[in-house]
């Protein structure tokens, strides 16, 4: 029997290094193996630079988010940005090194891990960075997986859909603190928000993804208090707007 191997699979930190210190400490208190990044290290919050140099401290396998791709491309117009979201990531282009920038701008688009796949937004058209919030959405991209998992992220909600061995697509939109081992069909799992929730819950959301072979499968969605007023005192250090903080405490 090969040995289960547990992957702490963490997107959409968003520059929170209080949410993201706190996930790690949990990740590392229940006894993973490895960490997987789904993209947006940086965006919304106030610590671009800490949560890019604890990343690349995890060793882990990344993939580009769509606020990672526009704080590394410093010509790209943010017209079609919420104007919260476009002040930061003038921001963050200002704050963050020419070397920061690089590694943001080298992230691939999806990868592939020991027989699953991540993406931050969908498989169809990682590229455009589209969200996936129901089961049509999840049918598109389950059209271009190839594995029977693939984790994504950005719209900082935890989902699963299930594509079945018949071909029908389910949707599960609220998810349990402990799902267990995944039934028999394709999944394309959204692991929530370290750094910025919207499912009305403000503590920071990743999963573990526990492997035996390609046969046995589970996952766990796990919450993690974090020092929220931290992240906020940051975000009004440096000039953020206040909806950005006010949001944290809400989970929305």
């Amino acid at each position: 029997m090969p040995k289960p191997k547990r992957y702490a699979i963490i997107s959409d930190i968003h520059a929170n290094i209080e949410a993201l210190d706190a996930v790690i400490a949990d990740a590392r208190a229940v006894g993973v193996d490895d960490f997987v990044c789904l993209g947006d290290v940086v965006g919304y919050n106030a610590a671009p630079r800490e949560c890019i140099q604890r990343i690349r401290e995890l060793g882990c396998k990344v993939v580009k988010g769509n606020h990672d791709h526009y704080c590394s491309h410093p010509s790209v117009n943010l017209d079609d940005f919420q104007p919260n979201a476009a002040s930061v990531i003038e921001w963050t282009r200002r704050t963050i090194t020419s070397e920061d920038t690089q590694w943001l701008h080298n992230l691939p688009l999806t990868a592939t891990i020991m027989g699953f796949t991540i993406v931050h937004s969908t498989l169809d058209s990682p590229e455009h960075y589209r969200y996936a919030f129901d089961r049509r959405d999840a049918e598109d991209s389950f059209n271009f997986q190839r594995t029977r998992v693939c984790f994504h992220g950005h719209t900082h909600v935890p989902c699963i859909f299930r594509r079945t061995t018949a071909g029908a697509t389910h949707g599960i939109s609220k998810v349990g603190p402990a799902d267990g081992l995944l039934e028999q069909g394709n999944y394309f799992i959204n692991v929530g928000s370290v750094g910025q929730p919207r499912d009305g819950l403000p503590k920071a959301c990743y999963l573990i993804f526990t492997t035996e072979g390609l046969a046995k499968l589970s996952i766990e969605f796990r919450r993690v208090d974090y020092d929220i007023d931290a992240a906020v005192a940051r975000i009004k250090q440096a000039g953020l707007p206040d909806r950005l903080t006010t949001r944290l405490y809400t989970g929305q």
